[in-house]
């Protein structure tokens, strides 16, 4: 990201892009309130309406499908409430059925009760256990509600890319409303939010080259309504109160459009990622450590720029420092808001090894991810390993 450190962390927040970096310096010097309806005001709202249509062509939807936020959280949070209107009648959702392995705001359950709140399991690569869900909706008793499925379509640790299209079929089926949490996905892998037959979804700039601090919440079939969770003025078609932030919109906008361009590039970004997959065993063997290593969800249909891995005897966070220290940024399996390492309830899930979990380390790729930075990873990953296995010989040393 600067001078000549290998930044290999786009799942947490990838690279402004230079278009958006532009159209957000435009947006800047532009100035004006979108609410306005002098000239300044008209251009601050064809800046925001543009926006509005270039995430929406992400994603396959109408632009007045689109609300913006603060980001995803906020999303999530205005996305999940029981008060769903169905052409304007009130059909409420009585339970929240969430994936095991969802992000925390998503887990967190937004104005949902704790009570109303079920987890769904998945098996050990990750994906989603269907006979679990099936049972799930079966015993769902229509009495609390119609049920409301939320689910990652690409889990930001592991890169799993979950059946959302059929989770949305056997959810409409019982009746109820899915959520889908398309974050890590848009730019990776194509979206059709209508395809995939969900109602609501969330995505986020910064994690497709855009600007942190914005966000949306994709309402894909009109019929549908949410209840407003900002409560104020009456920007966003009244869904969510207070001044757009304009230029953060415009970088979104700006975002979309080239990462949405970037599909036809993640076959070379997937071949980046594989390629560090395959000399990381012979790294390992090369220093005595057999049976050490572990892909986390490589049985699974994973997002091409995405490797999480773990070594037995390793500690995530001494392999962190180590490799800032070379210049190489990635982080643990657990993203932790607080910056710090901790245990990963995605990897709790999957039932995975708890000592290879220890030291799990995500490796995620994106839109200027080189082969140079990949070089630079696998060196210094050799080096640690290096370390780690003088190490492990210093104590079975000592040990006789």
């Amino acid at each position: 990201m600067t001078g000549n450190r290998a930044y290999l962390d786009h799942n947490a927040t990838s690279v402004l892009r230079p278009a958006a970096r532009e159209a957000m310096i435009a947006a800047l010097e532009s100035g004006g309130n979108p609410s306005s309806v002098h000239g300044e005001g008209r251009n601050a709202r064809r800046l925001v309406e543009r926006a509005r249509t270039e995430v929406a062509a992400l994603v396959g939807v109408e632009a007045e499908s689109v609300t913006f936020t603060s980001g995803a959280t906020e999303a999530a949070h205005l996305a999940l409430t029981p008060h769903i209107r169905n052409q304007g009648v009130l059909q409420p959702a009585g339970v929240l059925y969430v994936l095991e392995t969802e992000h925390p705001c998503v887990l967190a359950g937004g104005r949902f009760e704790q009570e109303q709140i079920v987890a769904i399991p998945v098996l050990n690569n990750g994906v989603i256990d269907l006979d679990a869900f099936d049972q799930l909706l079966n015993h769902h008793e229509e009495t609390n509600g119609r049920p409301y499925v939320a689910v990652q379509l690409v889990n930001s640790e592991t890169g799993v890319i979950q059946p959302i299209a059929e989770i949305a079929k056997r959810t409409r089926f019982k009746g109820g409303y899915t959520l889908c949490d398309a974050v890590q996905a848009v730019g990776r892998i194509p979206v059709d939010a209508k395809s995939l037959g969900v109602d609501f979804m969330i995505l986020s700039a910064h994690k497709i080259g855009g600007p942190q601090g914005v966000g949306a919440f994709i309402n894909v079939h009109s019929i549908l309504d949410v209840e407003t969770a900002i409560r104020g003025g009456s920007q966003e078609t009244n869904k969510r109160a207070g001044t757009e932030n304009v230029p953060a919109i415009a970088g979104f906008g700006a975002a979309a459009v080239e990462a949405a361009k970037d599909i036809d590039n993640y076959d070379n970004i997937t071949a980046l990622r594989d390629s560090i997959i395959e000399q990381l065993n012979p790294i390992c063997l090369a220093n005595g450590l057999t049976d050490n290593l572990v892909v986390f969800g490589q049985d699974a249909e994973r997002v091409g720029n995405t490797l999480l891995f773990g070594l037995s005897g390793l500690k995530a966070e001494t392999a962190l420092i180590a490799f800032d220290l070379d210049g190489v940024a990635v982080s643990s399996g657990s993203a932790c808001s607080s910056g710090k390492v901790g245990k990963s309830h995605v990897l709790e899930a999957m039932n995975a090894d708890q000592a290879a979990a220890r030291g799990a380390i995500r490796v995620s790729l994106g839109w200027n991810s080189t082969q140079e930075d990949a070089d630079k990873f696998i060196r210094s990953f050799e080096r640690i390993t290096k370390r780690l296995s003088d190490m492990t010989k210093a104590k079975l040393s000592g040990a006789a």
